[in-house]
């Protein structure tokens, strides 16, 4: 798919990196997205980028993903979001801009725990093993953001395609709870690390 119209900061990064691995659109959001009303009337668009292997330290993978703030509808701009498999964590950094960190634990449609990081440029988050999660735009800029993941890493969509995204939305007029599951506990909001962990062992899975 065509990079349609990226705004600066897209292309600097497509002039260094050349073109991205994955390039999200709309439509591959639909099973996602929390407005689909405004989903029937609105036309396809690019809602992220991702550049995978910018570069390597043994097995782990650096990627950069940017998500600009073109909101869905009435919901803030996000990933697909997903689970890893096989119990790989993921490390995370903000290169610029801000970002919400959603991670929810659970069995099917019944969350037993689900959290929320608010990061900014600097920060450092962790998602750990068996969650699934997503990270949202909730600013009028890009949001730049970087990753070290092992390669053997390999992730499943599924829950979020069949339950129409994560536990909770977040929106122009805050966060809406996905109604698709069933009741469960209140989000809960954590705080990002200040400082990148010092040994990256705990990337290469169990």
């Amino acid at each position: 798919m065509e990079v349609t119209l990226p705004p600066a900061k897209i292309k600097k990064y497509l002039r260094k990196l050349g073109e991205p691995t994955i390039i999200r659109s709309l439509k591959e959001m639909k099973s996602v997205l929390y407005d689909q009303k405004w989903y029937k009337k609105a036309k396809n668009f690019n809602v992220y980028y991702v550049w995978r292997g910018v570069k390597w330290e043994k097995d782990l993978r650096y990627d950069i993903t940017i998500i600009p703030p073109k909101m869905l509808g009435q919901e803030f701009p996000k990933t697909k979001g997903h689970k890893h498999l096989n119990n790989f964590q993921e490390l995370i950094t903000v290169l610029e801009g801000q970002a919400l960190y959603l991670a929810q634990w659970g069995k099917d449609n019944k969350i037993e725990k689900i959290e929320v990081i608010k990061a900014k440029k600097g920060d450092w988050i962790i998602h750990p093993p068996n969650c699934h999660h997503l990270t949202i735009n909730p600013s009028k800029k890009n949001l730049i953001m970087a990753n070290w993941l092992s390669k053997k890493c390999k992730s499943d969509y599924s829950l979020f395609e069949k339950y129409q995204g994560a536990g909770y939305y977040y929106t122009k007029q805050g966060w809406i709870r996905n109604k698709n599951y069933k009741s469960g506990p209140k989000l809960k909001y954590k705080k990002p690390l200040k400082k990148e962990p010092k040994n990256l062992d705990f990337l290469y899975g169990s």
